[in-house]
């Protein structure tokens, strides 16, 4: 019953726009994409746009759209969809050429939003039109000429976002779009670090109801699924990057790419979420696609870590030559290994022995290299040692960092003599 009022509170709210139409303002935010195409219904035109400081038309071609007027409901109504869109695959099949052209592109109608909605339909395409060209003449799609469609396949990729409206203007100035793009971002960081946390919190960020509307199976399945994978897993890490946000009729969409890491499993997806706000004016995402990533996050990844393993090493190094034995304790795993002694109080009890004989003089660390492991990160190091006896030696250390909450903690400790 809740699922239906919220559904038709949805329909009657957006009865108005469909009626006029969508006239989006595209602006120059700096979370906007570098490119993405722009389908005016009312002129017929498709305008390929760019983000260079600022938003410029790039080129523009005569466009067909649906024989109806209006936006997009039902299957069969012959109206071209208004809001945004994304690229798909080209159809790689044998097309007939008066209607396609032989060249045609999918996009992602019906969207989350559509679902959410109630919009069915389906097979809205970017695409070439071999037969004589005429304005609103196709079943929904939209259709180029052939050599425009052609022009068109060498700007277009998998993924651009199209943004078709009744209208549609853009400016050079950043707008009023800047600000809720800049709020989105943050709110997507947000949404990492509670996933990353495995915190109740992370849940907080979905509307669970319009999840379960455009992703037609109960949200709560998610829910438990992920609480089980927070109990079971000793840390998780999530960062996201590459974040773009562009405005739709009554909600925003962000995309970007996602590295999760956990032990056990690595991986790099790209994502699309769809926002809308809820009844207290807070943003929530209201639906989800997942899509090829833009790149891979791994080494930036390695880069961020990297900093903090360089302040635990620092740490590590500094507390071993004052001799803090409870700074250096507290640096080390309850179980963790260093040669053949086991647990942190071990590791200190015999640093303590060492200290007592002659102090440290000098602990160096060069040529510091953080690489992936299965517990967590791999540090090697070349480590220079002597004390104020006129012992000394060099060799190569080896660490095994697990994490520890938003730092880390050595797991494992091996050390060669190299001189």
């Amino acid at each position: 019953m809740r699922l239906l009022i919220v559904f038709l509170t949805l329909c009657m709210c957006v009865a108005p726009a469909l009626a006029e139409g969508w006239t989006p303002m595209l602006s120059s935010h700096g979370y906007g994409p570098e490119r993405l195409v722009a389908v005016d219904k009312d002129s017929q035109t498709l305008i390929m746009l760019e983000r260079k400081s600022p938003l410029r038309e790039v080129r523009r071609f005569p466009c067909t759209t649906g024989q109806s007027i209006g936006d997009k409901l039902v299957e069969g109504d012959l109206r071209t969809p208004e809001g945004v869109y994304f690229v798909g695959y080209k159809i790689n099949r044998k097309l007939d050429w008066g209607l396609y052209g032989n060249l045609a592109y999918s996009l992602n109608y019906p969207n989350p939003i559509d679902r959410i909605k109630g919009k069915t339909g389906g097979g809205i395409w970017l695409h070439g039109r071999g037969k004589t060209f005429v304005p609103r003449d196709t079943r929904g799609c939209v259709a180029l000429k052939v050599p425009d469609m052609r022009d068109v396949e060498q700007t277009i990729a998998y993924g651009m976002p199209v943004v078709i409206g009744k209208e549609v203007a853009w400016t050079s100035e950043p707008g009023d779009s800047a600000p809720v793009a800049e709020d989105l971002a943050e709110e997507l960081k947000d949404w990492a670090s509670d996933w990353q946390a495995r915190s109740d919190e992370f849940f907080d960020h979905y509307n669970s109801a319009l999840m379960t509307l455009s992703e037609g199976k109960d949200f709560k399945g998610f829910i438990d699924h992920k609480k089980n994978v927070f109990a079971a897993k000793p840390w998780i890490h999530v960062m996201v990057d590459n974040i773009r946000a562009v405005r739709g009729p009554d909600y925003w969409v962000t995309w970007f790419d996602q590295y999760y890491r956990t032990p056990g499993m690595v991986s790099t997806t790209g994502k699309r979420f769809y926002w809308q706000k809820d009844a207290e004016g807070d943003w929530r995402i209201v639906g989800r696609e997942y899509v090829p990533a833009s790149e891979d996050l791994t080494d930036k990844y390695l880069s961020i870590r990297a900093v903090e393993v360089e302040r635990v090493i620092e740490a590590w190094r500094a507390a071993w030559l004052s001799m803090d034995a409870d700074g250096y304790g507290k640096l080390y795993a309850d179980r963790a290994l260093q040669g053949s002694r086991r647990g942190a109080t071990s590791i200190v009890d015999y640093k303590k022995t060492l200290w007592a004989k002659a102090a440290p003089a000098k602990v160096a660390v060069d040529d510091l290299k953080v690489s992936p492991h299965p517990r967590g990160l791999q540090v090697a190091f070349v480590q220079t040692f002597e004390d104020e006896a006129g012992y000394g030696d060099v060799g190569q250390k080896t660490m095994v960092l697990v994490p520890d909450g938003a730092s880390w903690k050595i797991d494992n400790e091996q050390w060669r003599r190299v001189r």
